[in-house]
């Protein structure tokens, strides 16, 4: 997929921002001294004066957002993953979710894909944490496409609404005429029989990629986008599921808690099946390349495959 084009989601939540912008007025972004990262810029630039520099100064941040959401704003805070669902989880949840109140939180940096940052600051639990909060739209987006479509749709959304980006380049899968975005829809990208591979993330492009190899081997793999994680498309994975018999579930985050967990939840409520779940094994990440981290945790094309054609025996 060298040929294709490449862009980071963080660059994608950045212009999103100063577009969703221009058409709402009440919409103020919060950053933690980190906009230069987290793209924030961008929208600093184009509404200097809808911007709010918080220092590292996380928590607070949230709270601030929590008044501004009262007065009618749309605040979206804005850090780290690890920060803005980690270090200030308390106040998401006390005084965000708690109250339900009006705040979307663009995270950043999320997963391994942070590279040489190392473990400290490769945050794999956010979705996680953030599916354990009541009300809260928790949503994963795969490209360029889809992270633009999904802050929209944060923004028309009314209720608290996490969003996971990450640091690295990914392939744009989504730039198709027949494209549309909906919270809480799955999309299948690839018909198939003998397996579903449930991906979200980055993993999406690399699920495709795994695909075509089991094609070549006579597998027919259905590959399903999930970009929102909470509320989960549960007909579309379960209907998938009753098809193909086995399903795979394949996430740049823990394997314990996020997507993996969440079909889990929805499978065995009405449609018992084989699973393996693809991701961070219990295990903290480590400095190193992007890619380099991506390929040794078994998440590019050929881990995938590799996992899949394991699993199916």
């Amino acid at each position: 997929m060298a040929d294709v084009k490449k862009i980071a989601t963080r660059e994608s939540y950045g212009n999103a921002l100063a577009e969703v912008g221009k058409d709402y007025p009440n919409l103020v972004v919060l950053d933690a001294d980190l906009a230069g990262a987290t793209k924030t810029s961008t929208f600093q630039k184009a509404f200097p004066d809808r911007h709010i520099d918080c220092g590292i100064a996380e928590c607070n941040m949230v709270g601030i957002a929590a008044g501004l959401s009262t007065t009618g704003k749309i605040p979206f805070v804005s850090s780290f993953a690890m920060f803005a669902a980690g270090r200030a989880f308390e106040q998401v949840r006390n005084s965000v979710g708690y109250p339900h109140l009006n705040v979307k939180i663009g995270a950043t940096h999320a997963g391994i894909t942070v590279g040489e940052d190392g473990a400290s600051h490769q945050c794999n639990e956010d979705l996680a944490l953030m599916r354990t909060i009541p009300g809260m739209v928790v949503m994963c987006p795969s490209d360029d496409v889809e992270a633009k479509a999904a802050v929209r749709a944060a923004v028309e959304h009314e209720g608290p609404v996490y969003l996971r980006f990450g640091r690295s380049a990914v392939p744009v899968i989504n730039d198709r005429p027949e494209y549309s975005f909906k919270i809480g829809k799955g999309e299948v990208l690839r018909e198939g029989t003998d397996v579903t591979i449930v991906a979200t993330g980055i993993c999406v492009a690399t699920a495709l990629e795994a695909a075509e190899k089991l094609a070549a081997d006579g597998v027919s793999a259905e590959v399903i986008n999930i970009c929102t994680i909470k509320p989960l498309d549960e007909e579309l994975i379960i209907a998938s599921a009753k098809k193909t018999g086995k399903v795979v579930t394949a996430e740049e985050h823990s394997v314990i808690g996020g997507l993996g967990s969440a079909v889990c939840d929805a499978l065995c409520k009405s449609a018992p099946t084989p699973v393996c779940k693809i991701g961070m094994q219990d295990v903290f990440g480590e400095s190193g390349a992007a890619n380099a981290l991506v390929e040794k945790y078994g998440l590019d094309g050929e881990g995938i495959y590799r996992q899949v054609k394991e699993f199916l025996g």
